[in-house]
């Protein structure tokens, strides 16, 4: 069911294009020496906005020590914030219709992740 899923959210939901978006987001980052913690960043968020349905968000260890809250809070101020509305923009478009609610969740799943991808892992 994931594998249809998937397949729905790539060519109907828009999941290669916010993938791309973070794919290119990812390397623009990569290219300074500063920015390379946020493109790997980007990179997890790449994968799941390609794949989402199947896969979970952890992050009960985000939290977890000095240097991940600064760089979540670093992550926020920077863009993370925006990027966080524009998911819950799009989930919010994609609940209107019933045939959209497995979009909007997996948007909210992307909305997580966009707010603290610092020590969160996807399984």
């Amino acid at each position: 069911m994931s594998l249809i899923g998937n397949l729905l959210w790539i060519f109907l939901g828009g999941g290669i294009l916010v993938s791309l978006c973070y794919l290119v987001g990812g390397i623009v980052l990569c290219a300074t020496i500063v920015g390379i913690p946020f493109g790997v960043q980007c990179f997890k968020l790449a994968w799941l906005a390609l794949v989402p349905f199947g896969k979970e968000v952890d992050s009960s260890g985000s939290a977890r020590g000095l240097l991940a809250i600064v760089m979540n809070i670093l992550w926020l101020v920077c863009g993370g914030l925006e990027v966080a509305v524009v998911h819950l923009v799009f989930a919010v478009l994609c609940a209107i219709t019933i045939i959209g609610l497995p979009f909007a969740k997996q948007h909210m799943k992307l909305l997580r992740l966009a707010l603290v991808p610092f020590g969160a892992t996807i399984r």
